[in-house]
């Protein structure tokens, strides 16, 4: 059975749906439904999030995301891991990003081994130990660092 949108392409759904852009260099948009934010993009989303309407989505934007995440704007991450190792990269969750707790609420396996995990909020930070194979790790929030039981025994 069809969704919402019934038969039509990803492109198709985009070009119908509302976009909202969050640019230092534009001064304008031209994409059909497109609305470019203005001012502190952090406030504009924060509107953006108190009406009603469906969910806000971020696509290729890590400068946005750090920013959502810095200002307590993030209900869901659906986090796509790859299996390649690139070497460098930027941190998804850099300086400044407010500790949360996210709780896993999906899991999904692509043909080609890409992995979808989708967290959505969970609250404030919480510590405890977790059981890794035969070894239990506690994650101390003393010292900002987790610790193993060969650690605590030397």
């Amino acid at each position: 059975m069809p969704g919402a949108y019934g038969r039509r392409t990803s492109s198709e759904v985009l070009n119908i749906r509302p976009k909202f852009v969050a640019s230092r260099t534009l001064d304008t948009v031209t994409w059909n439904n497109s609305i470019l934010l203005k001012g502190d993009v952090a406030q504009e989303v924060a509107k953006l999030k108190a009406q009603e309407g469906g969910e806000i989505q971020v696509h290729g934007s890590g400068n946005l995301i750090q920013t959502l995440l810095q200002h307590d704007l993030v209900d869901t991450l659906r986090i796509w891991q790859f299996p390649v190792v690139l070497g460098t990269g930027k941190r998804l969750f850099g300086g400044g990003t407010i500790p949360r707790s996210f709780r896993r609420v999906d899991t999904q396996l692509n043909t080609t081994g890409a992995v979808l995990h989708v967290y959505e909020r969970a609250g404030g930070l919480t510590y405890g130990e977790v059981e890794v194979g035969q070894e239990t790790v506690i994650f101390d929030s003393e010292s900002s660092h987790q610790s193993s039981d060969e650690e605590r025994a030397t």
